[in-house]
């Protein structure tokens, strides 16, 4: 993909915004992921990385009962989580910062848990796992939710997608061995529900679409941004067998 300019990504911000998540996952599985860790204070303290709108950031509030971070750098996303927060009275319990994942100072074992559900693509997997590492805790917990293939081999059209918008990505096979090459033992990892992908993510997109092509029918930059979001939908419908969404649940190792 070339480089979006300042109006491309106010139209995809568009079509983003007031969904029930900023990516695919649910209630469910962010309470799946969370079971699986061990050994956590009464309180841990949890950094959500790239929080957006923050359905899981409340989620975890509310399972954790911790304190948590939630970063981001889109200021209505952060909006959205503030209301969610205040609504659910988990507000005195999150601390929302507006900021950049690549660009964090916080001080060395700061958190217990790192939580990167949907997000930790834009710094990379790898660059996350080793750069984030001397955040956590002694034995504390990295869970990232990761676009990954679920074959190597793949038909040749999504094969070509990704290599246009996300060249990375990579097996699952491939990113345990790269989270255990980073120091982290592997816990345990599972993929998110395909449903999860149209129930929370994909059904809310492709319903604001007509309206959005109405509105910008003049507008040929606009038009390719709703465009590339369609055949981003089509691409999961045909090919959702070849890759998905997947929870990475890691443990830092000294």
């Amino acid at each position: 993909m070339q480089a979006w300019s300042d109006a491309d990504w106010k139209v995809f911000f568009e079509v983003h915004s007031g969904l029930p998540r900023e990516n695919p996952g649910d209630d469910e599985t962010t309470k799946k992921a969370y079971q699986t860790l061990s050994n956590l204070p009464e309180h841990p303290h949890i950094l959500d990385v790239g929080c957006g709108s923050g359905a899981q950031t409340v989620a975890l509030a509310m399972l954790s009962h911790g304190q948590i971070t939630a970063l981001d750098v889109h200021q209505p996303f952060l909006e959205n989580l503030k209301r969610k927060a205040e609504a659910e009275g988990v507000s005195d319990r999150i601390q929302i910062v507006k900021g950049d994942m690549c660009a964090m100072d916080y001080a060395a074992k700061s958190f217990g848990v790192i939580w990167a559900e949907g997000s930790i693509f834009i710094i990379g997997f790898e660059k996350g796992l080793h750069d984030w590492k001397r955040l956590l805790t002694d034995k504390g917990y990295l869970v990232a939710s990761e676009l990954s293939w679920f074959k190597r081999e793949a038909p040749e059209e999504i094969q070509k997608f990704f290599a246009e918008v996300y060249p990375q990505m990579k097996t699952v096979e491939d990113n345990l061995a790269i989270a255990r090459n980073a120091g982290y033992r592997v816990v345990g990892w599972f993929p998110v529900p395909e449903s999860s992908w149209w129930k929370n993510y994909y059904a809310p997109i492709e319903a604001k679409l007509p309206a959005l092509k109405s509105k910008y029918q003049s507008n040929a930059e606009a038009l390719s941004i709703i465009a590339w979001e369609e055949r981003e939908i089509e691409m999961f419908r045909k090919y959702s067998a070849y890759y998905g969404s997947v929870f990475y649940i890691l443990q830092a190792q000294a």
